[in-house]
């Protein structure tokens, strides 16, 4: 089972993600590949996989992603070999990924995977009080960069199974274990 986490950049994606892997036995991230910089704190093959924009281009020209896209100016895709692994395995996979990434993973996981898709909402204002909290402290530029990408993002939330808003950390993550518990069941069935 695949479960895509998406939201704008802020939305919580990643902390609710790790949540999960701590509180669920079988579940496990799969980190994107990315051209980005490290930021502090990223860890190679926890946060992402992090390759040059030469080497990124090189993967896809070999056809080594599902799915992938430019965000803020960097690559970000996911690996056709490792989630395959990861399916393979029976683990239940939480993967934080953009809107279209998730367009293209449900079509293209339709037949062969079971995929959850949920939206994590966050009000504008939120949202940007979140940005400028970070760690990684964006510079103003990225924050509006960011910003301007959340009517975008809003725009295709008809495309998920789930639309939480998350404004409550252990209710956000309780809601997503009990959605990923039930669809389980539903699936063992």
């Amino acid at each position: 089972m695949l479960v895509i986490l998406s939201g704008v950049a802020g939305a919580g994606k990643d902390t609710i993600k790790k949540q999960l892997i701590e509180r669920m036995e079988n579940v496990e991230s799969l980190p994107s590949f990315t051209s980005r910089p490290r930021r502090e704190g990223d860890i190679e093959g926890q946060t992402y996989h992090f390759v040059s924009r030469e080497e990124f281009e090189r993967m896809i020209e070999n056809q080594e992603f599902y799915e992938y896209d430019i965000h803020h100016n960097q690559y970000y895709g996911t690996s056709r070999k490792l989630l395959n692994e990861k399916i393979k395995s029976g683990k239940i996979i939480v993967k934080d990924i953009d809107v279209n990434g998730t367009e293209h993973l449900k079509e293209l996981l339709k037949d062969d995977t079971k995929v959850i898709t949920i939206f994590l909402r966050v009000p504008k204002e939120e949202l940007k009080k979140r940005l400028e909290a970070r760690v990684d402290k964006p510079s103003p530029q990225e924050v509006i960069l960011r910003l301007n990408r959340f009517d975008y993002e809003e725009s295709k939330i008809n495309l998920y199974d789930y639309v939480l808003k998350n404004d409550d950390l252990e209710k956000t993550v309780q809601i997503i274990k009990t959605i990923i518990e039930n669809e389980q069941k539903m699936e063992e069935e």
